[in-house]
Parts: C-alpha cells; structure tokens; sequence
C-alpha cells in the first residue's frame, strides 16, 4: 500500500451585496445545512473543473427544519419549520462532492438589501415567531 498525501489550496472571496451594514456580523452561529432541500443554481453551485468544492451562495435565506434540526431554504408556505426565517447563510459554505450536510454561519439580526438576496424574498410574508430572525429589509422586494 503506497500513500501519496497531498495539499491543496482554496480560496473564496466574500461576495456579500446582500450586506446593509456590518451590524450583526459579529454575532453569527454556526448550522448545518441540509444540501439535499437546496436548488441547484439559485442556492448553491456544484464544483467545477480545477475546482474542488462547491458551495452555498451567501446571502441564502433559511429556516430550520423542525424534524432533522438542519437548516433549509426559508420558504414561507412551508410546513416543516423552514416557513419561520431562522436569517441568512453568513458566507458561502464550501463543501465537497457528496456532501449531504454542510457547515454554515448564520447572519440572524441586522440590515440587509433585499434586492440581493439570492432566490429573492417578500418581507411582507415572513411572520413573526420566538426565535425568528430579527433582519431589517431595505430596498425593492424581489420576490
């Protein structure tokens, strides 16, 4: 049996325009994210070529999912506690092919552009609940 370990490098920029202010940003939480309740394209983009990881967009609004205790794509029609806005992905979370469970931040109070949320979001929907999100939403709806 031969091992041939090797190093690899890699590196993400932090694209935040969803970002209003830096307030909240010293108080995220760390979650787990369920890959498999994400979209391909508007929430996460899958490794490419010379690129090893994949990863969820930043920015992606989310809800815990009351069964698994995971995190999900915010959706306000849902019935499984992803209806209730638990904030959004922090920065993108890297992950490699495969992977059902991802690591994430969770950005839960501050300002954001609602313009530039991924996948969109009406603020007008999202209700109110204990342990909800507390994000102020400036801008156009692009939901």
């Amino acid at each position: 049996m031969t091992i041939q370990p090797y190093t690899t490098t890699v590196q993400a920029t932090a694209d935040r325009p969803w970002l209003a202010s830096r307030h909240g940003t010293d108080s995220a939480e760390t979650i787990t994210l369920d890959l498999g309740a994400f979209t391909r394209g508007v929430h996460y983009t899958d490794p490419e070529p010379g690129q090893p990881h994949g990863f969820v967009r930043s920015g992606v609004p989310v809800g815990r999912i009351t069964a698994s205790g995971l995190y999900g794509p915010y959706d306000p029609e849902a019935k499984d506690g992803r209806q209730v806005l638990a904030g959004l992905v922090y920065a993108e979370a890297l992950y490699t092919p495969g992977a059902k469970n991802v690591p994430a931040a969770l950005f839960w109070h501050g300002s954001v552009k609602t313009a530039h949320i991924p996948g969109g979001i009406d603020p007008a929907k999202i209700a109110t609940a204990p342990g909800a999100a507390q994000i102020r939403f400036l801008g156009e709806v692009t939901a």
